[in-house]
């Protein structure tokens, strides 16, 4: 089997709309609402499955080729340092546990709110070599949600859901996260934050391929929905897609601070603008340590902040 599952696209209506917020109490989001300023929900043009200059795709992510894995059904982990590996999981995994790592796993996410789940109150959840993703025709909402503290995904592909990866700390990296699954309703987002990270932790996202297909939201989504972001490095990215490539946490709570936008690629491969609307919004040009450099097109024209 190849590292990318194939998964069925196909239109289908839907009454019960869930959203990132609606899955953590008391949040207000302050994302603005689809059809106001992101775009229409069709998708665009989609990039090449294989990508030139060595970005993650579906050869280099995943669950490596000739690894044999063993069937199970959804998984609940309570025992601290647990590693999972080897395993298709028809279900999700929900983790209560710390320092767990999961590798070399498939994850055939149920319909509902996520594929992986590290439950508040945890830390240090490892996903490597891995691959997330919903069945095409009833929504799984977010690929990998963190509800704790620190997570770390690697070489991971997440796809056909609605939203790749949320968290508000932790790394990202060398992982290739695209082609969101659209519902009615849906803000799409591949990898989102939903406030600040945990006193003292960062967010990194560096090295990877992040595409949304479609005309909303983002492919980085940084939103004020429990507060103000801040302590983000977004570095040495393809990105493509969505209403705006990135959302950037400006918003009605505070002026974001330290986040640094360097070195990314971004695409016009879905969107000529590279967002349905442009690459970015909602970016505090004057908050403090914000950073926006060497971040270019794929013809190497630089990418403007306005």
């Amino acid at each position: 089997m190849s590292r990318r599952a194939l998964a069925r696209r196909e239109t289908v209506t839907v009454v019960a709309v869930m959203t990132v917020c609606a899955l953590l109490t008391g949040c207000q989001s302050d994302t603005p609402p689809v059809g106001k300023d992101q775009g229409p929900p069709t998708p665009g043009p989609i990039p090449p499955t294989h990508l030139k200059g060595g970005w993650p795709g579906p050869d280099n992510t995943g669950v490596p080729d000739g690894i044999r894995l063993r069937s199970t059904k959804a998984m609940k982990v309570t025992v601290p340092g647990a590693v999972i590996d080897g395993v298709e999981v028809f279900g999700d995994i929900d983790i209560s546990a710390d320092d767990v790592t999961i590798r070399n796993v498939r994850v055939h996410a149920p319909p509902g709110e996520w594929g992986i789940i590290q439950r508040s109150g945890y830390s240090g959840l490892t996903i490597e070599d891995s691959e997330v993703f919903g069945n095409g025709k009833d929504r799984t909402q977010i690929g990998i949600l963190n509800q704790g503290v620190m997570l770390t995904v690697r070489r991971t592909d997440v796809h056909t859901i609605t939203d790749g990866v949320v968290t508000n700390q932790g790394l990202v990296e060398d992982s290739y996260i695209h082609d969101p699954e659209f519902f009615e309703g849906d803000h799409s987002d591949l990898i989102a934050a939903t406030g600040g990270p945990a006193e003292g932790k960062d967010l990194v996202i560096r090295r990877n391929t992040i595409i949304n297909s479609l005309g909303q939201t983002g492919a980085i989504g940084l939103f004020q929905d429990f507060g103000v972001v801040h302590d983000v490095l977004i570095e040495n990215n393809l990105i493509a897609g969505g209403g705006y490539s990135i959302y950037a946490g400006g918003g009605k709570m505070g002026k974001t601070y330290n986040i640094r936008v360097i070195a990314n690629m971004f695409s016009r491969r879905v969107w000529p603008k590279g967002g349905y609307h442009g690459p970015l919004a909602y970016w505090d040009l004057d908050g403090k340590g914000n950073e926006w450099r060497g971040n270019v097109w794929e013809d190497g024209k630089p990418v403007p902040t306005g």
